[in-house]
């Protein structure tokens, strides 16, 4: 060992106790926490913090620290830690951990400058951690990635959807550690210690990957310096260690999967035995700077062009989606494109052709593609990730994480082929649960323009929201209705049709906003005027303008929605007007669609032209009407 290393790894040493001291203490005095996980990865965070990332401890959020990401969340403690370690926390703070108030939580989350994105549901960093390394490559910046990863955690499957991600993407400048610690939260993990069955699975995703003793700061250190060695793929540091390391009440022991020690003497015990680790003398050593940006960032394009669409031409707006992001690509370098096999029928693929350095293929796998797109947005990027809309619903949990972060949560989400209009592929493809989903996240904002130049509009309003934004497209071509100078903000609509002699006022969104339109024009030939409003934006609603329009015709609104009856369109419209005693008649799918033309699945599943004709003659009642020539 050389001179630097003899005096580092007592220095390591010392750190990793202070860590599991100031862990114990923090969820001791907290009266909750997780103190067995937390010591069980001590000797890596020390190692990772102290001896291998360059960072400015002063300012988390340098734009070339090397990252660190903790996936295994219930170790927060050991996270704060570190940072009040690096100077950036006072040890006094950690004494607030999991209380009202306070941004140290029980999980990390994004209110916290050094923390990227939540974490704690567990599956989740690594797939971030994707991300936030191909962000490295669109700033032209050498810092790395590091992840922690648990073992239990291993079992998730969005963990080797990330490990066939980063294979794909080649990104040696990212490094996984998994803490081996042999048990879970109720048991033992399905592995236990059998370091050579994870070096398998890891091998054959074409990760690679070094067994370690993870209680030795030598052997960590040569991992590290092998991985950063490493080109071409990606390395995993499989670190086997002993849950409760350094507390013999707890170490290697079962049964203390979230469990604080209570204090008295049992933590006075623990603090001893762990005080008496701290080695004499030991220096910290000093924290490398960032690395130098080996390039500027590209600089902006020209202005986002115009739409330029005719009147009464047929466009799908999941084609005008495409358009407008690849224009968007052009105007603005932190746009960055996400697809999961589908660009052909998102249309995303426009943007792979004209941008395709920032455009990211995961294939089929949507938590991936969910998660990389949080972890781009967390260091600068502005990602729109696109599917099918039913299959967002597959990464839903990665969404509500995202959420978490609020503003931070920077992630354009676009779903296509949403609702029964997408006729013959029957219910499984159909997305009826959708906007019910991305309007439950706090903060989110739900968009679905019903033709192109409203779509193009939207798409630039959405790059321009800070927060999460989800656009839902359509399949079937519809007409133009909108001129191209047209505006579209998000929380605004569109009044289409209204008079003094309206019955009620008819809110549609997309597809159904062109159902609305026929039933306005053949009930007007019967002398019954109805209002038609284009609620493009589902959430926020335009409360101010339904409000309006529902005391105008009678207190009745009805809404027409290609979607499930539950939260979507119906239900925002009700909570808009629930305080002015305005009736909502709620015209939506009701049961689970089978296949069909788009046409008839809009009469059969009660939301065609029809049924909202049928709906507005029973509010006109036996008024007598003149047909209007």
């Amino acid at each position: 060992m050389s001179a630097d290393r003899s005096s580092l790894v007592p220095a390591l040493q010392t750190i990793a106790a202070r860590l599991r001291i100031e862990s114990v203490r923090a969820t001791s005095e907290a009266g909750s926490g997780h103190p067995s996980s937390c010591c069980s990865a001590a000797d890596i965070v020390a190692t990772l913090f102290f001896a291998e990332m360059r960072f400015d401890p002063r300012n988390p959020q340098h734009d070339d620290n090397d990252r660190f990401v903790l996936s295994k969340g219930h170790a927060a403690p050991l996270l704060y830690a570190a940072w009040a370690e690096a100077g950036f926390l006072t040890r006094d703070e950690l004494r607030s951990l999991r209380k009202l108030g306070c941004d140290l939580e029980g999980h990390p989350t994004p209110r916290l400058p050094f923390v990227d994105v939540a974490t704690g549901s567990l599956g989740q960093g690594i797939c971030a951690a994707i991300g936030i390394a191909l962000n490295a490559r669109r700033l032209g910046s050498d810092y790395r990635t590091y992840v922690l990863l648990g073992d239990g955690e291993s079992a998730e499957g969005s963990v080797w959807e990330a490990a066939q991600a980063g294979e794909k993407f080649e990104l040696d400048n990212l490094c996984a550690v998994t803490d081996v610690n042999g048990f879970g939260q109720s048991r033992p993990t399905q592995w236990g210690h059998d370091m050579d069955a994870y070096a398998r699975r890891w091998r054959a995703f074409g990760w690679h990957a070094l067994v370690v003793d993870g209680h030795d700061h030598g052997a960590l250190l040569d991992a590290l310096a092998e991985a950063r060695r490493t080109a071409g793929r990606p390395t995993v540091i499989l670190a086997r260690t002993l849950k409760g390391r350094g507390v013999t009440l707890m170490e290697g022991r079962d049964g203390w999967h979230g469990k604080a020690i209570p204090g008295g003497a049992e933590l006075d015990r623990a603090l001893a035995e762990l005080e008496g680790q701290l080695v004499d003398g030991a220096a910290s050593p000093p924290i490398p700077p960032p690395p130098v940006r080996r390039s500027a960032p590209p600089p902006a394009g020209p202005a986002l062009p115009e739409p330029s669409y005719e009147l009464g031409t047929q466009v799908a707006t999941r084609e005008a989606y495409g358009t407008a992001l690849a224009a968007l690509g052009a105007a603005d370098p932190r746009v960055v494109a996400l697809d999961a096999d589908v660009a052909n029928s998102t249309f995303s693929g426009k943007f792979e052709r004209e941008h395709g350095d920032r455009f990211y293929e995961t294939h089929i796998a949507e938590q991936v593609m969910a998660g990389a797109a949080a972890g781009l947005a967390s260091r600068g990027a502005i990602p729109f990730p696109s599917t099918f809309a039913c299959f967002l619903t597959r990464a839903s949990d990665f969404i509500r994480m995202a959420g978490i972060g609020g503003r931070k949560a920077n992630i354009k989400f676009a779903g296509s082929h949403a609702g029964v209009s997408i006729g013959e592929d029957g219910p499984s493809q159909m997305a009826l649960e959708d906007l019910a989903m991305m309007r439950a996240v706090p903060g989110c904002a739900v968009l679905y323009p019903c033709d192109a130049v409203s779509c193009e509009r939207l798409v630039a309003a959405a790059a321009a929201h800070q927060g999460m934004v989800y656009l839902r497209t359509s399949r079937p071509k519809t007409e133009v209705i909108y001129a191209n100078a047209e505006r579209f903000d998000i929380g605004g609509s569109k009044v289409l049709h209204e008079s003094a002699d309206d019955v009620a006022t008819v809110v549609a969104a997309g597809v159904t906003v062109f159902e609305a339109r026929k039933a306005y024009r053949q009930l007007r030939q019967e002398g019954i005027r109805i209002g038609v409003i284009d609620a493009y934006s589902v959430q926020p609603i335009d409360a101010a303008t339904l409000v309006r329009a529902g005391l105008r015709t009678g207190r009745r609104l009805i809404t027409v929605e290609d979607h499930y009856a539950t939260g979507g369109l119906g239900d925002a419209a009700s909570e808009a007007v629930a305080a002015h005693d305005i009736a909502v008649l709620r015209l939506a799918v009701r049961d689970v669609p089978r296949s069909g033309k788009p046409h008839e699945l809009l009469e059969r599943y009660g939301i065609s032209a029809a049924h909202i004709v049928a709906a507005a003659r029973r509010y006109a009642g036996s008024r007598p009407a003149a047909p209007v020539t």
